[in-house]
């Protein structure tokens, strides 16, 4: 059984790669545990699924009675303003209003926010203390939608997730394996990582935390320079290391360069189970070169 006192009616609205495995947790506490996206084909077993769209204004006549608790997981379908506010703002809003229009007996909604709210740049270090200022369009509708949820009646918990990776997301080996990955010239620039998994049971725990704060970091908590994972990355696949090139010619990156603390989630009690990129990708690599 989850941390809850006992089962609860959970959504998991948007339930893709973080949500399905969340949703897997759950229904493994014993939970009762809707999964909502547009093709719910391939749910884990034990999800009931449903076929809806966020954006669909009348969403609230796909929506089951009862649901005390709901996990916002959905993410943008594309790396364009249209796509944020879809995804951060305007499907947020239609649920909470399906919500209310269902009269659901909620408890709590947890929101899967991003690092991405911040707009330090220099390499600095941040927690949930430091003005999440970002400048981007991701970030500012990611923290529109944080703002929303701060307006709500009942509890809410914007969880702020770094790059994602785990089974199935192995971009960062495949660059460095095929020999696309270069390395830059320049400053340290770092990456804050997450492993699907302890998404997955961060997310669980903050669902049924007692007493929890607006907004908690849960990176990995050791951020590190992309050339050294990169070098790590050719090292344990026994190839050359990627070439460095000037940082002019690299492709540019889209994400920040800050390194985030978690010290406010491991406050709580939380453990990583893969609380460093070794600990994450070194079994994913073992696997593709067995494979």
């Amino acid at each position: 059984m989850s941390p809850a006192a006992s089962p609860s009616t959970v959504l998991i609205a948007g339930c893709g790669y973080v949500g399905s495995a969340l949703a897997a947790r759950l229904v493994s506490a014993g939970h009762t545990v809707h999964g909502l996206r547009r093709n719910p084909s391939g749910l884990p077993a034990g999800v009931i699924p449903l076929a809806a769209d966020l954006l669909d204004p009348d969403l609230a006549d796909a929506l089951p009675d009862g649901i005390d608790r709901v996990a916002y997981t959905t993410g943008a379908s594309g790396f364009t303003e249209a796509a944020y506010e879809a995804a951060y703002v305007t499907g947020l809003r239609n649920l909470i209003a399906a919500l209310e229009a269902r009269k659901a007996p909620i408890q709590r909604i947890v929101f899967t926010s991003s690092t991405g709210v911040y707009g330090q740049s220099d390499g600095e270090w941040v927690d949930e203390d430091r003005p999440a200022t970002a400048t981007g369009f991701s970030g500012r509708y990611i923290r529109e939608g944080e703002k929303l949820l701060e307006t709500m009646p009942f509890e809410t918990v914007s969880v702020r997730l770094g790059g994602i990776y785990g089974p199935g997301r192995t971009r960062l080996i495949e660059t460095v394996r095929d020999g696309s990955a270069v390395i830059t010239d320049g400053p340290p620039r770092y990456l804050n990582l997450n492993h699907r998994d302890d998404c997955a049971s961060a997310l669980e725990h903050l669902l049924f935390l007692d007493k929890p704060a607006p907004v908690y970091l849960a990176t990995d908590g050791h951020p590190e320079d992309r050339a050294v994972i990169l070098r790590w990355i050719a090292e344990q696949l026994n190839i050359p290391e990627p070439p460095t090139v000037p940082e002019s010619e690299a492709p540019r990156l889209r994400t920040g360069n800050k390194r985030c603390r978690n010290e406010r989630l491991l406050a709580t009690g939380f453990r990583f189970a893969y609380p460093d990129y070794r600990d994450g990708y070194g079994p994913l690599i073992a696997e593709m070169t067995r494979g």
